[in-house]
């Protein structure tokens, strides 16, 4: 694939172009996601309700900062929600994590080190998992007792790095059914 030349200075028509291109990328990736729920979604959302304890969300890279954003956003619609980095649960903060806590965890491939390294004792502490991840036979997906496809084609990023549509698709499959405060009427828009 040829990387475009940035000419930030140059033809503005050019910049609207790549700019709609990326736009168009991100929202195949929203109809994909829309398009393959499964009930493996009905069967979280009723795991988080039941939830008794807190929703303990990781991530690593974009993934963690997708994954902080969804811990907020839990929080403030009245779900008992924190982040905890798997590299520092590997080092103390594991111990945040109760037997009656869920842990919803988000990567792209299923297989960063940090977050691998820590499934096995999140299975030995009895917590409930989900995964969101596009790496549907990773070692994630295979740990979890549901997994939702946040796979995407393509990302936005004319290298096809930067997780632009994967970080899109991740950020909806946490919106759709989270927050007990907000179906309760007490959440925050």
């Amino acid at each position: 694939m040829a990387v475009p030349s940035y000419d930030y200075q140059g033809d503005r028509d050019q910049l609207l172009q790549w700019a709609q291109e990326a736009l168009r990328i991100e929202a195949q990736a929203l109809s994909h996601t829309s398009q393959h729920l499964q009930t493996g979604f009905a069967q979280a959302v009723r795991l988080m309700r039941a939830c008794t304890g807190r929703v303990v969300v990781m991530g690593m890279g974009k993934s963690g900062h997708v994954g902080r954003k969804t811990a907020a956003t839990l929080a403030s619609t009245g779900t008992p929600a924190l982040f905890v980095h798997p590299a520092e649960a590997s080092h103390g903060d594991l111990g945040m994590i109760q037997a009656h806590d869920l842990v919803l965890a988000l990567s792209n491939s299923g297989e960063s080190e940090e977050l691998s390294a820590i499934l096995p004792l999140l299975k030995r502490l009895g917590v409930t998992l989900i995964a969101i991840t596009g790496g549907a036979d990773s070692t994630l997906a295979r740990h979890a007792e549901v997994v939702l496809d946040s796979s995407v084609d393509k990302e936005a990023c004319p290298l096809n790095l930067a997780p632009t549509a994967s970080t899109t698709a991740q950020t909806q499959r946490r919106r759709r059914g989270a927050g007990r405060g907000c179906r309760q009427g007490q959440g925050v828009g």
